[in-house]
């Protein structure tokens, strides 16, 4: 099977009443432990670029990487997605790379700006067959090392999510409802605080309409304390609780971003790994095949306990 979009994944996702999990990819590993999982459980996969990660590994050795994996899994439908895409040329270099997907993050922008900058994506896009995520709202917490602040970011405005869909054609809209990036989510607070009203009325005035969640990692308690306990020092780290994200995806939350997890759960288990069990271990090939295993299985925990895409495909 081709790469194909999120048009109908997400169609199929809002009227099914789940959320299909897209996950971060970075290197070989990660892309055979996501796709594998999805494969054996039978959950359609968006496997998601982030501008970090084609700074390291470049979008041609990425592309290539998820071409064999298609090639492997070839009943399972993949969509290739840029993420946080900062500006008009990185998301046209990945359209032209093979990307069926691309995310533009005008979010830092004035409204009007947001939507001149979206609009342009969409209307490169869209010929190519390519679909366009938006953001409106900032998200807080840290991605791929850029910082807002929870006292910067602020929540989506519904009316003016409704405005900005019908003004740029956008196929899917990340919205602000109190999420946050990265692994120290809501430090100083007790719990995750979530505007759900906002998400019932954009709901409302965006009926079947796919709405996307970052900030969405649940920051497993054992990653972080094995971590520790093996030579790390993470301290404070805090995620969004399952439950919640279970909840959000019977909703409009189409897409669910998952990111920290997996980095959180290949560095418990490389860090257990070399220090436990194999310390005089130095061929990659042996801590990096502990890496895949876990990723695949988090990937399966996510499909089976928050996203409900089990047997969908």
């Amino acid at each position: 099977m081709p790469l194909v979009n999120t048009k109908k994944m997400l169609e199929e996702a809002y009227s099914g009443g789940y959320a299909v999990g897209a996950f971060n990819i970075s290197n070989m590993e990660t892309v055979q432990g996501i796709t594998t999982a999805c494969s054996e459980l039978r959950s359609p996969a968006i496997l998601q670029v982030s501008p970090g990660a084609i700074r390291h590994s470049s979008p041609t050795y990425l592309t290539k990487l998820v071409e064999a994996a298609i090639f492997t899994y070839p009943d399972l439908p993949v969509v290739l997605h840029l993420d946080h895409g900062p500006d008009f040329d990185i998301c046209k270099n990945c359209i032209d790379m093979g990307f069926t997907s691309v995310m533009i993050d005008g979010s830092n922008l004035s409204y009007e700006e947001n939507v001149s900058l979206t609009k342009s994506v969409v209307d490169y896009a869209h010929p190519k067959g390519v679909t366009v995520e938006g953001e409106l709202g900032r998200i807080s917490g840290m991605e791929d090392k850029i910082s807002t602040a929870r006292n910067e970011s602020f929540y989506t405005e519904p009316a003016q999510a409704e405005d900005f869909v019908k003004k740029t054609g956008v196929d899917s809209l990340a919205i602000a409802i109190g999420t946050s990036h990265g692994v120290y989510k809501f430090k100083g607070e007790r719990k995750a605080q979530l505007r759900f009203d906002i998400l019932e009325e954009i709901q409302k005035r965006l009926p079947k309409f796919p709405i996307v969640l970052h900030g969405s990692s649940s920051i497993n308690p054992k990653f972080i304390k094995d971590i520790n306990k093996f030579g790390g020092k993470i301290q404070y780290a805090s995620g969004m609780p399952e439950e919640i994200l279970n909840k959000l995806s019977k909703t409009a939350v189409c897409k669910i971003n998952i990111d920290s997890d997996l980095r959180l759960a290949i560095t418990a288990a490389i860090r257990k790994y070399l220090f436990l069990d194999h310390p005089c271990e130095f061929d990659p090939r042996g801590y990096f095949g502990i890496a895949r295993k876990a990723v695949e299985g988090l990937v399966a925990h996510k499909i089976k306990e928050v996203l409900g895409s089990e047997d969908k495909i």
